[in-house]
């Protein structure tokens, strides 16, 4: 008989259910805790692990077991949604684990894939320079709400500091990229437009890109625009989902394109000229840019500016 297995993650530990027995038990959130749970569940025919992404306490668990069982990784919203689909509106750390594992049997979603070493140091880095950007950007705003003397002498001195570390990081992230996998690498390089952070973004957390179609890669990463249909209304196309860490660095990176790449340049101004918004004519713009990039990396070829 095969099992599905919800998993309920919290900092300490991992509720544990298992479908369709009911069976639900509790394990510790650490490397023993991991060995145990692993050990339980290989005397099971297990068909695949579902559990949420956790603002990365999910990532130790899903490291050891990806190697063994297929494993899926949802968002916290998908998951409330189905327990409320389902009826259940009490929330307990038990009962999160036995939706998880319903879903389990239900859900198409893909797998997550093991994480190389440099891809996990490429992500540590690409996440501790967004913080200090964050912080950054928030500092500078405070410069504006205050006028204490004393208080803009402290923002100043803090924006410098968050500045230096940033640009620290931008010289590691840089030695990660040379030391990373350079057939996907030294292409992305090569487009004019893409930097280091985006190369680096690309690398820890979108590794399927030259893997999937065109209507793959963009709905992954949430360029693609789907309908709001009803009826007889026919409503805007919107994207939603997605990575939005890729969205951001793509966002930035396609700026810079339409910039320096007259094809995208032209596109861009086409698509206001047609009264579409600053807004949309560069959502556009980010999901050919990004279906160029996919089909490079599929194909194997380089980078080929299109005439205009």
């Amino acid at each position: 008989m095969s099992f599905f297995v919800g998993i309920d993650v919290a900092k300490a530990t991992l509720a544990v259910a298992l479908r369709p027995s009911g069976v639900c038990f509790e394990v510790s959130n650490t490397p023993a805790g991991h060995r145990k749970l692993i050990r339980r569940l290989k005397e099971l025919d297990v068909e695949r692990v579902l559990l949420e992404a956790t603002g990365g306490y999910e990532r130790p668990v899903v490291d050891a077991l990806v190697d063994i069982w297929p494993v899926v990784r949802i968002s916290p919203h998908r998951a409330r949604a189905f327990a409320l689909a389902m009826g259940r509106i009490a929330k307990t750390d038990p009962i999160d684990a036995a939706m998880l594992a319903r879903l389990a049997q239900v859900i198409e979603g893909p797998l997550v894939r093991a994480v190389s070493p440099q891809q996990r140091e490429l992500q540590g880095l690409v996440d501790r320079r967004e913080q200090l950007v964050g912080a950054r950007d928030d500092e500078r705003r405070r410069q504006h709400q205050t006028a204490c003397k004393a208080a803009l002498a402290s923002l100043k001195r803090q924006i410098k500091g968050l500045q230096l570390e940033i640009a620290r990081l931008d010289r590691a992230i840089a030695e990660a990229v040379a030391r990373a996998e350079q057939t996907i690498a030294a292409p992305l390089r090569s487009v004019s437009g893409i930097g280091p952070v985006t190369t680096a973004t690309v690398l820890a957390f979108l590794p399927e890109l030259g893997e999937l179609s065109r209507r793959q890669i963009a709905a992954l990463v949430g360029v693609a625009p789907y309908n709001v249909d009803s009826g007889q209304r026919q409503g805007k196309r919107r994207i939603r989902g997605g990575r939005a860490k890729l969205r951001r660095v793509l966002y930035m990176a396609t700026w810079s394109a339409i910039r320096s790449q007259p094809d995208l340049n032209a596109r861009y101004h086409h698509l206001r000229e047609r009264g579409k918004c600053a807004k949309v004519a560069l959502v556009a713009c980010m999901r050919v840019l990004l279906i160029r990039l996919n089909a490079m990396l599929r194909d194997g070829t380089p980078w080929r500016p299109q005439t205009v």
